[in-house]
């Protein structure tokens, strides 16, 4: 049986100046980068290699990607510190616009601009925008059949890929149900979520508690202020309805 052939990668020339740190050292600064989709749902950085001020020190392994083929790992050295297996050189791959370029490691690194502006998560997707309408429809939240939000005053948010998320003044929350959470996730476009849980074990007959359910953006980046300080739960772990139809769960990354 014939094989079938590996997926094409995406490249395209990036046209931001990026820079990258690690422990407040300079490892790469560069006007051409390359934005590579190694999977659909956003790029990753390839710097030049010529753009790397870091020393790259040989870490004596190799790894096969396919389609982006066989990478030499690195380790990653500043006057500050090292950061080991934090880069990948692609010197043979099958697509040609990789092979002069090194692939950092984003979590191993202290810092990432995009121009002047730190960057989080991963570098933001050309292709992807972000649209907060305020609206007058009338949104409400049920977890194990009890209402814990109802509002007529939602900022909803359209995200390229993402179903429509559900802003809500808190004070249309019942608060009396959230529980705080340790966590914390950051988004390139919207900035630092903090998260509660739900906890329904005293209202409802099968209640329980839903964790990390819903998440706040106290200070949202500046693209992302209109859902400033507004409650959102995960559609896709809770029951919305909108002007009282009952909205299907979607499938997303977050299912």
């Amino acid at each position: 049986m014939s094989q079938r052939p590996a997926p094409a990668v995406k490249v395209e020339q990036g046209r931001k100046r990026v820079r990258v740190y690690l422990a407040g050292d300079l490892v790469a600064d560069t006007r051409a980068p390359l934005l590579v989709w190694e999977i659909a749902n956003y790029p990753a950085y390839y710097i030049p290699a010529a753009d790397i001020i870091a020393e790259l020190i040989p870490a004596g392994r190799r790894d096969r990607r396919p389609p982006l083929g066989e990478a030499e790992i690195l380790h990653v050295k500043t006057s500050a510190a090292t950061a080991e297996l934090a880069a990948r050189r692609y010197a043979d791959s099958p697509v040609p616009e990789l092979r002069d370029a090194i692939r950092l490691d984003w979590g191993a690194m202290s810092e990432w601009l995009e121009e002047d502006e730190p960057v989080y998560v991963h570098p933001r997707d050309p292709y992807k925008r972000v649209d907060i309408l305020a609206s007058s429809r009338r949104v409400r939240v049920e977890l194990d059949g009890v209402t814990v939000a109802e509002s007529a005053q939602p900022r909803i948010l359209f995200e390229t890929g993402l179903p429509p998320r559900y802003y809500l003044p808190i004070t249309d929350l019942r608060t009396d149900l959230l529980r705080p959470s340790d966590r914390s996730t950051q988004c390139p476009y919207k900035g630092t979520a903090a998260y509660w849980s739900v906890d329904t074990t005293a209202v409802a007959e099968k209640g329980r508690l839903h964790t990390d359910v819903v998440w706040i953006y106290r200070a949202p980046l500046a693209e992302s202020q209109k859902i400033a300080g507004l409650a959102c739960f995960y559609n896709e772990r809770a029951d919305i309805y909108l002007d009282g139809v009952l909205q299907a769960r979607p499938k997303s990354p977050f299912s």
